[in-house]
């Protein structure tokens, strides 16, 4: 199989570690302390706590894979990870899910307060938008305004905030079915990893079948790890997870686990990431690295 041939010949975690560092280089950088000193403190809290930092460096990689490099899309990985920061923010909230814990410290409104994580979250979230623009000067202008679409409707509605609400409506329901959760989920989770993936593409040119495998790509991993993070939150502990463990079933929330079962659960998931690496196959070798980081994401244990 595909998945088995990448394990014998490309370092996946040495890859991970150089392109994490070359966007945690990028995201210091980006956000600079103004005035008032609180909300850019607040801002820079958050978007430089840490993680996989996956988002961008699925931008990057696609991106090269593509014929761009990495230059060309290191200003749109640095946006969705603020994107991605916000959403962590403001999932956090007492009004949302209330954690208390986030990337192994205290979340944002824990040490700020709500109305600051709430700004922080808004002005990281419309920072993405300029730095994009301000800091691509050599991407095709077209392209950039494609990118800048996909961010804005990966967002709102018919992305995060979508998937949000409907999350939240179904929290203490029992009549949730396995359609429902995945719309959720490829909502509130698939719709910024297929984003990260696709706007990585576009900016390097790629053509309209390219762009409709990697976005089949996308949604299979993008669903596969919310699977594993609703498996994660039952099998793993607070240490490993970085946030609070069990919250899932504390909250009463439709998960895969709740819906299928743990085995069931891995098999989907394992499934989802089968799928998104064939999407990849005419791609060739050039795919080593987006084919290593979908078995990641069904490996890994937070």
């Amino acid at each position: 199989m595909v998945a088995q041939q990448t394990r014998t010949d490309f370092d996946l975690a040495q890859y991970l570690q150089i392109k994490k560092g070359v966007v945690e280089a990028a995201l210091d950088s980006s956000l600079a302390i103004a005035r008032p000193e609180k909300i850019y403190e607040a801002m820079r809290y958050s978007l430089l706590a840490g993680g996989k930092r996956l988002r961008p460096i699925l931008c990057i990689t696609a991106c090269e894979l593509c014929g761009g490099d990495e230059a060309l899309a290191l200003p749109t990985a640095c946006a969705l990870e603020m994107i991605h920061t916000m959403s962590l923010i403001h999932d956090d909230l007492p009004s949302m899910d209330n954690d208390d814990f986030r990337r192994g410290k205290p979340t944002n409104h824990k040490v700020y307060g709500e109305d600051i994580a709430i700004l922080a979250g808004d002005g990281l979230l419309a920072y993405a938008f300029e730095y994009v623009v301000t800091h691509t000067p050599q991407a095709d202008p077209q392209a950039l305004l494609q990118v800048i679409a996909r961010l804005g409707r990966t967002v709102g509605a018919a992305g995060l905030v979508g998937g949000q609400v409907l999350d939240l409506e179904s929290e203490g329901r029992t009549d949730i079915t396995p359609e429902t959760l995945t719309f959720i989920h490829t909502h509130k989770t698939g719709a910024l990893l297929e984003a990260s993936v696709l706007t990585g593409a576009i900016l390097a040119g790629a053509s309209g079948e390219q762009q409709q495998r990697l976005a089949r790509y996308a949604q299979n991993i993008g669903l596969a790890f919310q699977v594993v993070d609703d498996i994660l939150d039952i099998t793993a502990t607070q240490e490993e997870l970085g946030k609070t463990a069990g919250k899932d079933v504390k909250a009463q929330k439709a998960t895969y686990p709740s819906l299928l079962g743990l085995e069931a659960s891995r098999a989907q998931a394992q499934s989802l990431i089968d799928q998104a690496i064939a999407a990849l196959e005419p791609f060739g070798p050039s795919a080593q690295p987006l084919q290593a980081i979908a078995e990641y994401i069904v490996a890994r244990k937070y």
